[in-house]
């Protein structure tokens, strides 16, 4: 059992698990978990669908009340981690504060991927990944605007989905050939844009937002690089984030596109792991490093790092696996399918319920599932397992998937 405070350097889905998941193991000794938000800790998932629909207080969003913290005792802190003294094992804040740690754990996540083009700088233009963001663009999201959506990812998606479900005209660029390009195979990519076109969504792929067209002060529309002017009066920003490395950095980790951890998630100083969206992480699952951007991958981290800190060290081994809503639809991949090289799909795409089940050199890594909920809780198992199907039976809907797990 670690020995002295457990210091937690953010306060999203990774640190607030891991401060759980500390108590829940019976650490005993002091943990602070350092808040850089004006809020208790709260959920993300919700933040470019249900939250911004106008459903729910910010309460809503709170992974737990104050009175957990109390509970708990655990010291919640609105504070900057600015700078770590590894010799001294010390956390200095950005209010001039000290913390002594016997471990920190640096949960920092991630931060928006700015837009640099030509008055990008405008107050409507906008991202969308913290509460405050969210909250704002509640407030300016009416049925009389017109929004551009600079990047068809899941975030750009969601948004474009609830924007158009409250009135607005939505146009949604892309500079790939097709949306979610980088997350999704070709079938899935090819139904969401089918649906959000039906929807009476804009989908301009193949071409960059090269400048934001303002009068006087306000945004009035898109310039794309084919020519095309795309009017707006408000403009979103989906294209991608860059980890929160820095403080790793200045205070000499190794970091790369993440803070560098082997596959105990420990950096290269033993009183130090990072975990979450910072991290990037050795994986005997899967080979090489990853870093990953998801619900999943931030508390499994945390918990491996709990039972760690509290005697029962293991390897990460956690199977990725995600999910995105938009309108009516619910997309839910589990594993990885980055160069897969063959996809059967199950299911009927006409009835809206369908998988792509994708397969690399014969063997199975990942099924992408579109309101079919029970395929992807097969997903999970089966690759959890480090198992496959063939994908005669898995595209044969008088198969029993079941049959598959036995």
């Amino acid at each position: 059992m670690t020995q002295g405070a457990v210091l937690i350097a953010g306060a999203g889905h990774a640190g607030f698990q891991l401060a759980a998941s500390l108590r829940q193991h019976g650490f005993a000794e002091r943990i602070c978990l350092i808040n850089a938000e004006a809020h208790l800790p709260y959920q993300r998932p919700p933040l470019s669908k249900a939250y911004l629909k106008g459903e729910g207080r910010p309460d809503s969003l709170m992974f737990r009340p104050e009175k957990f913290y109390r509970d708990q005792n655990v010291e919640l802190i609105a504070d900057h981690a600015a700078f770590i003294d590894r010799a001294a094992q010390r956390l200095v804040l950005a209010s001039g504060a000290f913390l002594d740690y016997g471990h920190l754990v640096l949960a920092t996540g991630a931060r928006n991927r700015l837009l640099d083009i030509p008055n990008a700088n405008l107050a409507d233009v906008r991202y969308l990944r913290i509460l405050d963001e969210s909250e704002a663009l509640r407030k300016l999201i009416a049925p009389r605007q017109r929004v551009v959506v600079i990047g068809a990812g899941f975030i750009g998606l969601e948004f474009a989905a609830t924007a158009r479900a409250k009135g607005l005209e939505v146009d949604v660029v892309e500079l790939a050939g097709r949306v979610m390009a980088r997350a999704v195979t070709a079938e899935i990519s090819d139904y969401f844009q089918e649906r959000h076109t039906a929807a009476g969504i804009h989908i301009h792929l193949g071409v960059q937002a090269t400048g934001i067209e303002a009068d006087g002060g306000k945004v009035a529309g898109v310039s794309l690089s084919d020519g095309r002017h795309v009017p707006a009066d408000l403009v979103v920003v989906g294209v991608g984030v860059l980890p929160n490395v820095e403080l790793a950095a200045e205070a000499g980790l190794p970091v790369a596109s993440g803070i560098i951890v082997d596959d105990h998630l420990l950096t290269s100083d033993p009183n130090i792991s990072a975990i979450g969206d910072c991290a990037l992480f050795a994986s005997p699952r899967f080979g090489g490093s990853l870093r990953l951007e998801s619900v999943q991958n931030a508390t499994d981290h945390a918990r491996c790092v709990a039972a760690r800190l509290t005697g029962n060290a293991r390897a990460y081994d956690g199977l990725p696996w995600f999910w995105s809503d938009q309108g009516d639809d619910k997309l839910q991949i589990a594993g990885l399918t980055t160069g897969y090289d063959h996809v059967v799909v199950r299911g009927d795409r006409a009835q809206r319920s369908f998988s792509a089940f994708c397969y690399k050199a014969g063997q199975l890594v990942g099924i992408e599932s579109v309101n079919r909920a029970a395929d992807h809780v097969f997903g999970r198992k089966i690759l959890g397992m480090n198992r496959s199907i063939e994908a005669e039976k898995a595209a044969d809907m008088s198969f029993d998937l079941k049959a598959a797990l036995a």
